[in-house]
C-alpha cells in the first residue's frame, strides 16, 4: 500500500507523517531491490559449485557456504520488503470483506500486538548472541569455510530493525487512513 494525500496539497503542505512514511518505504525499497539481486547471484554461484564438482572434481566449502550466506541475507533483509509489498501470509477470508477502516484497525493492532513485539524480542534477544560471535571472530567450523559467521549472525538484529521500521511505516500508514490523512489501500495510486 502506498501513501497519497487525500487532497491535492503541494508536498510541502502535506502532513509530515506522510513524508516520514515515504522515507521508511524508500529505505525498505532500496534494501529489498538490492537484496533481490542476491537471488540471481545465488543461482550463478550454485551452478559454478555444481559445475566445478561434477566436471572437474573440485569442491569449495567457501563457495558453498557463500550460497548459504546469500540465502540468509535474501530472507532476513527481504522480510521488511515483503511486509511493504503486503506479501506475508494472511487469512484473507475475513480481511477482504472488511471495510477499509476495519482493515486499517486490524493492521494497526497487528503491528502493535504482533509484529513490533516479536521484532523487539528477536532484536533484543539476539544482541548477546551476535556480540559474542563478534568478540570471538566466529568463523566456519569447516576447514576452508568463510571466516565471517559473525556477519551472518548480525543479520538477526538487522532484520529485526528493518522489519520494525517497516512495521512503523505500516502502522503510521494505517493511522493516517483512520485519520483521513491518506486514502485506504487501493483507493488512490501512489504519489
Amino acid at each position: 500500500m502506498t501513501i497519497a494525500p487525500v487532497s491535492a496539497q503541494p508536498a510541502a503542505a502535506q502532513p509530515k507523517i506522510l513524508w516520514f512514511i515515504r522515507l521508511l518505504d524508500s529505505l525498505t525499497q532500496i534494501t529489498g531491490t538490492t537484496t533481490a539481486w542476491l537471488t540471481g547471484i545465488m543461482v550463478v554461484v550454485t551452478a559454478i559449485v555444481v559445475g566445478l564438482r561434477h566436471l572437474f572434481g573440485i569442491g569449495s566449502v567457501a563457495l558453498q557456504e557463500s550460497v548459504t550466506y546469500m540465502h540468509a541475507a535474501v530472507f532476513m533483509l527481504g522480510a521488511a520488503y515483503t511486509l511493504k509489498q503486503d506479501g506475508h501470509v494472511r487469512v484473507d477470508i475475513l480481511h477482504k470483506k472488511m471495510s477499509p477502516a476495519a482493515r486499517a484497525w486490524v493492521e494497526v493492532l497487528g503491528s502493535l500486538l504482533f509484529t513490533l513485539p516479536v521484532m523487539v524480542f528477536i532484536g533484543w534477544g539476539s544482541l548477546d548472541f551476535v556480540r559474542e560471535s563478534w568478540r570471538i571472530g566466529e568463523g566456519s567450523t569447516d576447514s576452508g569455510g568463510i571466516g565471517g559467521v559473525y556477519l551472518l549472525k548480525t543479520l538477526l538484529p538487522v532484520m529485526a530493525l528493518s522489519v520494525s521500521l517497516q512495521a512503523i511505516a505500516e502502522l503510521l500508514r494505517n493511522l493516517a487512513v483512520l485519520m483521513n490523512l491518506a486514502p485506504a489501500s487501493g483507493e488512490q495510486s501512489s504519489c
